[in-house]
């Protein structure tokens, strides 16, 4: 790992031990409970100093009792060695105001389209939304809004039972590979149906009451990089 432009695998990042940190799509995320907004700040400021010190900024979202922190390297795309430098570092600057880590629910919401006029749409509703076109996706820089993407009809993985409900919008959340399982138990748990997991934990295919399919998501077993993630 000491080309800080190589992009890591998942495998590679699971392999840094890094507990307070947990990989969402092409970014790691931590998540601080500081317990009170002036620990959080003082955090932030640390970071702060840090980032730029290093020359390689996180994103950064302070609230009351919390400090979420993502770290990725744009121009790779992905996870290098400087996120996991920097990761270190800030969760040392944690512990010592006395924030504690909680990986647990960590979640990342991207909203899929079944359609064969994605780039169309992408159009459409990257100006709806205030973003921009990246990758054929409407995507909002700010993070204020989910990524929108568009699945074409003959690329929907496995095959699956048929659904009583015509659906052609969908979620995908994306969750840490140590969430997946939990996270797919709490919704049916909560009285959702479990339609598929042939692919996991890659993902899992659930629905409502209702028959609305949505997806969890993990890296695992993606290929990213070339190396899969046994979990």
């Amino acid at each position: 790992m000491s080309d800080p432009k190589q992009k890591l695998t998942p495998r590679d990042v699971v392999d840094q031990g890094l507990t307070d940190w947990r990989q969402l799509l092409g970014t790691i995320r931590a998540r601080f409970r500081t317990g009170d907004f002036a620990t959080g700040l003082a955090l932030v400021q640390r970071i702060g100093e840090a980032a730029e010190a290093a020359n390689h900024h996180p994103d950064v979202r302070l609230s009351y009792g919390e400090v979420i922190v993502d770290l990725s390297s744009h121009d790779v795309g992905g996870i290098t060695s400087r996120d996991i430098d920097l990761a270190r570092r800030i969760s040392e600057m944690a512990a010592e105001v006395g924030a504690q880590a909680d990986p647990a629910g960590m979640a990342q919401l991207e909203v899929g389209l079944d359609t064969a006029r994605g780039a169309e749409h992408a159009l459409f509703y990257a100006a709806l939304l205030g973003g921009e076109v990246d990758n054929g996706e409407a995507v909002d820089p700010s993070g204020q809004v989910p990524t929108v993407w568009w699945q074409e009809p003959e690329d929907d993985g496995p095959a699956l039972p048929e659904s009583e409900v015509e659906q052609r919008w969908h979620f995908d959340v994306w969750v840490p590979v140590d969430e997946g399982e939990r996270r797919v138990r709490a919704a049916i748990e909560a009285g959702g149906r479990l339609v598929s997991d042939a692919a996991a934990p890659s993902y899992w295919v659930l629905e409502d009451v209702e028959g609305n399919r949505s997806c969890v998501c993990t890296v695992a077993n993606r290929g990213w990089g070339g190396e899969a993630v046994d979990e």
